[in-house]
């Protein structure tokens, strides 16, 4: 028998495909189910980027190899975009780099700073990928949890009310913490860490010389101020790379296109690890992405796409006012919490072992599949399984999708009065 890589050869079933498989068979036997689960859009990206996607797949520069950096264009795009919430113009030939989406470029930014042994902090709930790419590395995951709100099982609470507690974070580091990741606004949770709130984290980041993965790929959906964690001090600034998303900005999560942006040294490194891991990424739609940054503000697109996605979020969260169900009001991004606490399943209702063996919200999720007829991910996924009780009672709701689908699902939604 060959033998697989460590790294590998033990993943359990991981819960997209759980949700997913679950949401495809009822629907091969007759059901209708509606996915609210991965955060994939429901929709095509505006009509600007499609174009420019559509010509660009006419030239020949663009169906070739980029440069590895990316297309100088595309990098021009960054730094003309983001330079003035930076306060300082960034160099697009030393402090920015394309990925091929951000989960790439945040594999990048650990095979170029994370050795054997290494510590990085990851905050609970996290994005999931986190762990495998620290451990691919060579890194070990220390985990520093956001603790929820004390009536969030009662009570609608705002996402700003999971909090960190500073101290906790600092008795976390040691001699061998090289990094801190940040995400901003948070995924599942939907919190945006306050100017104070990231202040605190930069500074023990400052005080003890470590890194800060800035993960801001929902950075253009926010509904209360947002603070960019490298803008805070300039020696905060020196320690932060920040993670971006041409996926989430502009609806098009299949393109695979995100960046990095940093000072030189930082991105100088994360650039040779992007090198040996894909050489370069997809250069028709770098171009779609570069001509969609010089387009959006003279399409008005990023304040109609931020007042239609909380347009979306707060009519969809009337089903849970009228269950009577309390969630976590989302600061920024696409997802929200409700706490199913008050949902009783049946006590005789049949799990598969798979899903049987896991938390509640597991069983919470099937279960809304196959009576319900809506997809909803288990956020125990993202929890360690020393904390996991903090989450067993929500499940995470995706509403990048369109009107009548959201419609549709709140009236499903609404058979859950059965079972209260």
């Amino acid at each position: 028998m060959i033998k697989p890589a460590a790294r590998v050869a033990t993943q359990a079933k991981d819960v997209w495909s759980i949700v997913n498989e679950a949401a495809a068979a009822a629907t091969a036997s007759g059901n209708t189910i509606i996915n609210l689960g991965q955060g994939f859009f429901g929709y095509n990206p505006p009509q600007f980027i499609v174009n420019a996607a559509k010509e660009a797949l006419d030239r020949v520069d663009c169906n070739q190899y980029s440069p590895t950096q990316g297309r100088l264009r595309l990098r021009q795009a960054l730094s003309d975009a983001y330079s003035p919430f930076f306060g300082r113009k960034l160099d697009p030939a030393t402090e920015i780099v394309i990925t091929t989406g951000a989960n790439e470029g945040i594999l990048s930014a650990f095979m170029g700073f994370i050795e054997k042994g290494d510590e990085v902090i990851v905050m609970e709930p996290f994005y999931d990928q986190y762990v495998p790419n620290i451990r691919m590395a060579g890194g070990k995951v220390v985990y520093v949890p956001l603790h929820p709100p004390a009536k969030g099982d009662t009570e609608v609470c705002s996402s700003n009310d999971w909090t960190l507690d500073l101290a906790e974070l600092e008795r976390a580091i040691t001699e061998k913490t090289r990094m801190v990741v940040i995400n901003n606004p948070h995924n599942p949770i939907g919190k945006i860490f306050s100017k104070e709130e990231l202040m605190g984290i930069g500074e023990l980041c400052v005080k003890h010389n470590i890194l800060i993965l800035s993960d801001e790929v929902y950075d253009r959906l926010f509904y209360v101020p947002f603070t960019r964690t490298a803008t805070l001090t300039p020696e905060i600034r020196d320690l932060t790379i920040t993670v971006g998303s041409a996926g989430k900005n502009f609806y098009c999560t299949g393109w695979r296109v995100g960046w990095l942006i940093g000072r030189p040294d930082l991105i100088k490194y994360s650039a040779a690890a992007h090198t040996r891991i894909c050489y370069s990424s997809v250069s028709p739609l770098q171009e779609a992405v570069a001509i969609g940054l010089e387009q959006a503000d003279e399409e008005g697109f990023w304040e109609s796409s931020k007042r239609e996605m909380k347009g979306k979020m707060d009519r969809f969260n009337e089903v849970w006012d009228e269950l009577g169900l309390p969630f976590t009001d989302p600061e920024g991004g696409y997802f929200v919490l409700v706490n199913m606490s008050k949902v009783k399943m049946p006590e005789d209702y049949e799990f598969p072992p798979h899903v049987s063996s896991r938390p509640r919200d597991f069983q919470l999720s099937w279960f809304l599949i196959k009576e319900i007829g809506v997809a909803a991910i288990p956020p125990t996924e993202f929890y360690t399984e020393a904390n996991e009780k903090e989450a067993e009672n929500y499940l995470r709701f995706a509403v990048c999708k369109d009107d009548d689908v959201l419609e549709a699902a709140k009236e499903k939604l609404r058979r859950l009065k059965n079972y209260m």
